[in-house]
């Protein structure tokens, strides 16, 4: 049976905010079980659900008793979060929670929390949380070629990511929201550290290298800080990324959704004279063929290097990839035998 259909993963209209130690009894168990899977619908979803499961999830990863996180500074940096993400096509709180939930997803099957440090836990759901805070919905490309004040006060270098973890050290300065306000004094610049390293990480230009940093692992050390960084890497870099290894019906909204905004930017860059980014032109890019080659040689070598350290996601993650790999060539194949017909 497919993995992916295998279950409903349809979350209730009804999930109730968590209060303290009752998130336990408050998240039905069927939700609790399908929020571990790739299959997790997030689509339609409303924000207070949303947050009342991302706090179900740092408890379920014992982040919340581990740095002694008060229950309502959770939830008043949860909701900051969800308020500095723009409504954007894509690049909006859906896809936050929808990056922080692929990595819950991740961890769980791997059992990732019984061989990370609690703080690399940590560092990683915030920073996948966070990774795309207050995304204005224009790339690099276009900052850089706009000179934007964004491009402009980080020298041109990774605007975008570079904002992102602003912002978030913004909300982790407000004391209400302070999510690491009881973590060692000792312990909390590297944990900073890691969160910022991890969103700069989103960025697609260190795509290749990350890659090669993980390919030249052999055998995988948890106790080799090198190697574990390389995970994290590339880890953060997956889930973001990860849409095509959901189900059909989803992951085809997702695509429509950031080739929305893509277009948005293209017919932007035109208007205003910009060098126009060819993967967003809306004259010229069409989705099966861009998704295809964007699960070709992106998407599937990065999951393919991480399933060789971890072989527990094969079934979940690198089957489904594969499989939506072959429908987009199979939908181009379509495309083509309609256009040859029409030349006839």
């Amino acid at each position: 049976m497919d993995s992916r259909t295998e279950q409903s993963s349809d979350p209730p209209s009804n999930v109730p905010a968590p209060k303290g130690n009752q998130h336990r009894t408050q998240i039905p168990e069927g939700t609790r079980e399908a929020l571990k899977r790739p299959t997790f619908n997030v689509l339609g979803m409303e924000r207070p659900q949303m947050l009342s499961l991302l706090e179900h999830m740092f408890y379920q990863l014992d982040l919340v008793a581990t740095f002694k996180m008060e229950p309502e500074t959770l939830r008043c940096f949860l909701s900051s979060v969800q308020e500095h993400y723009q409504e954007n096509p894509f690049h909006n709180f859906h896809h936050g929670f929808s990056v922080a939930q692929m990595l819950y997803c991740v961890i769980s099957q791997c059992q990732l929390q019984e061989r990370l440090l609690p703080s690399d836990t940590l560092a990683m759901m915030v920073a996948a949380l966070c990774h795309d805070l207050d995304h204005p919905g224009l790339s690099n490309s276009y900052q850089v070629n706009a000179q934007t004040d964004l491009a402009k006060r980080y020298n041109y270098n990774s605007p975008l990511e570079n904002h992102h973890w602003a912002v978030t050290l913004r909300i982790l300065s407000q004391e209400k929201s302070n999510l690491l306000v009881n973590v060692a004094p000792e312990q909390l610049p590297h944990i900073q550290q890691e969160i910022m390293e991890l969103i700069l990480a989103t960025d697609m230009v260190h795509h290749g290298k990350i890659l090669q940093s993980l390919q030249h692992i052999e055998t995988l050390s948890f106790s080799n800080r090198e190697h574990v960084t390389a995970l994290k890497k590339t880890l953060i870099k997956l889930c973001d990324i990860s849409n095509e290894a959901r189900p059909a019906d989803q992951a085809e909204v997702w695509a429509d959704s950031l080739m929305e905004e893509y277009f948005l930017q293209s017919d932007r860059e035109k208007a205003e004279g910009l060098p126009v980014t060819p993967y967003m032109d809306r004259d010229r890019v069409r989705k099966a063929d861009a998704q295809s080659s964007f699960i070709t040689f992106l998407l599937l070598p990065l999951c393919e290097a991480l399933c060789q350290h971890l072989p527990q996601l094969s079934d979940s993650l690198l089957q489904p990839l594969r499989a939506a790999k072959l429908r987009y060539q199979q939908q181009m194949d379509k495309e083509m035998g309609q256009a040859e017909r029409q030349d006839m």
